[in-house]
């Protein structure tokens, strides 16, 4: 059996600067991917294709795609979009005759339409309608998650439950159907968060492949649970993501670096790894078609050699779990959604059973109980890019923040009893947003490092703000700083303080 299984993931950005990193990152992706991606989806359904994947949504990636605001903001993004492709396509060329920037122009111009009605069918009330209908038809399974993405491991246990729980209460409001498998944020796990797992309810979860030491060919119990690991296949998921070999890196594909900057638009093909950006030759879509049915093949090929090789290796039939993040096919690899299309129809025809990581686990796929070790699916497959040397002040500062907030919301809730208190519920909610592992991933990988710094010591000073006013016994100055920081950070309005476990859990 093959299972695919797609991680859909932003960190909170509504509200938190535009350009070049903020909204413009989570509207490049909706366009470029969660769109597309849906419509793929969607197309799968209508033909009768049901059980296709495991879909992983995190709650603070589902608010922003329901949010008002980004709905707003996310409809005017797609109309600059065509009003440029616009520009672009009328632009005077040296000698009169069309240019490779009015060919350009006019294809974005197109896509761009193509984008505002599907958007203005299918978007207009925000994702969990759509994400719900593809739940309810059976298309997909649904992955949930804590609520801000946290590395698990790293976190003070209370938190980690608390932001777990609530998780998946909320993908439960949305989508009408509480998740019972998750995407563990940066596949991180330490021993005893099986634990954690089965109290939530909790059934099964993703790791990366060196975690089970490469013997991905089925799931494993946890540590005597019955909470099931599923680890990522690597020989199979690096034919497409790998940055040597992986398919995107094609010289045919539409290159995501370079830009067209009179109009801001992808005017280039990758032409060659080494080839700088200037010198890149011009995207022409139709080069792509042939290629993208190799890969198809390619891809296709490899799954069925890949299951005959390894139920051949166990003795029984074999599990290949592929593992992607969503915004790989269209934000990043703009040619991806096709080949995910194309490669969801061919696998049946090549004979191969294609279903969830839930239908894995109904349909046998599990081996022996296993013990896991401390692991993650960052660089050494360990905790180094959330706890390395290159963020230890970040991790010091989330210590010190995380200390402060529970002594501060622990004092409240003992004075205020069961009342609800929306100065405690607000520096959870900053504290958790501090907390995102997307914070020290950005700044060890150097990928808008400064971004991620200001972003974490904002929300870090908003929670220690408001904590100071509400030790001091400033009450009314403690309630205006909540609702002003609250104007920002608005994601999820149900958080509730009342719901965090008790000071006594260990």
């Amino acid at each position: 059996m093959f299972a695919l299984v797609l991680h859909s993931h932003l960190p909170w950005l509504a509200n938190h600067g535009r350009w070049p990193v903020g909204e413009e990152w989570l509207y490049q992706s909706w366009a470029g991917s969660y769109q597309r991606v849906f419509a793929v989806l969607r197309g799968l359904a209508a033909d009768g294709y049901t059980d296709q994947l495991s879909l992983g949504m995190t709650p603070v990636l589902a608010a922003q795609l329901d949010d008002p605001h980004c709905l707003d903001s996310m409809y005017q993004w797609l109309a600059d979009w065509q009003l440029r492709a616009g520009e672009a396509a009328v632009a005077d060329s040296p000698d009169g005759r069309p240019s490779d920037i009015n060919n350009l122009g006019a294809r974005e111009y197109r896509s761009a339409a193509k984008a505002l009605d599907d958007f203005e069918s299918h978007w207009r009330h925000g994702g969990s309608p759509l994400i719900r209908s593809l739940v309810d038809t059976g298309t997909v399974e649904l992955l949930g998650g804590p609520l801000a993405h946290h590395f698990g491991p790293l976190l003070d246990p209370r938190l980690r439950a608390y932001s777990l729980r609530e998780g998946l209460a909320d993908a439960g409001q949305r989508f009408g159907a509480r998740p019972r498998g998750i995407w563990a944020p940066e596949c991180a796990y330490a021993p005893g968060m099986e634990e954690d797992y089965d109290e939530a309810g909790v059934e099964h979860f993703m790791v990366d492949g060196p975690a089970l030491h490469g013997d991905t060919a089925l799931g494993r119990p946890v540590s005597g649970s019955d909470v099931i690991a599923f680890g990522r296949d690597l020989p199979v998921s690096y034919r497409v993501w790998s940055p040597r070999s992986g398919y995107p890196g094609h010289s045919a594909y539409r290159d995501f670096h370079s830009y067209d900057h009179r109009f801001g638009l992808k005017a280039s093909r990758v032409t060659g790894r080494s080839v700088a950006a200037g010198d890149k030759k011009p995207y022409e879509p139709e080069r792509t078609h042939a290629v993208v049915r190799r890969h198809v093949d390619d891809f296709v090929t490899n799954v069925r050699a890949r299951l005959i090789a390894e139920t051949e290796r166990i003795g029984r039939p074999a599990l290949v779990v592929a593992a992607f993040d969503t915004e790989l096919f269209g934000h990043w690899w703009h040619e991806g959604p096709q080949w995910l299309d194309a490669v969801m129809r061919a696998l049946p025809r090549a004979g191969v059973r294609v279903g969830s990581l839930q239908s894995a686990k109904a349909g046998g796929f599990v081996g022996d109980p296993v013990d896991l070790p401390e692991t993650s699916w960052g660089s050494g497959k360990d905790w180094r890019v959330w706890n390395g040397p290159q963020v230890h002040d970040l991790v010091r500062i989330n210590a010190e923040v995380v200390t402060a907030a529970l002594a501060t919301v622990d004092k409240r809730m003992n004075d205020h009893g069961r009342r609800r208190d929306r100065v405690s519920d607000q520096i959870l909610r900053e504290t958790l947003m501090m907390l995102s592992s997307d914070w020290p991933f950005m700044v060890s990988k150097n990928t808008a490092a400064d971004y991620a710094r200001r972003r974490l010591y904002t929300h870090a000073h908003a929670a220690r703000e408001i904590c100071d006013a509400a030790d001091r016994g400033r009450e009314q100055w403690a309630e205006t700083l909540s609702a002003r920081w609250n104007l920002a950070d608005n994601v999820f309005p149900g958080l509730d303080a009342r719901r965090l476990p008790a000071d006594a859990i260990t």
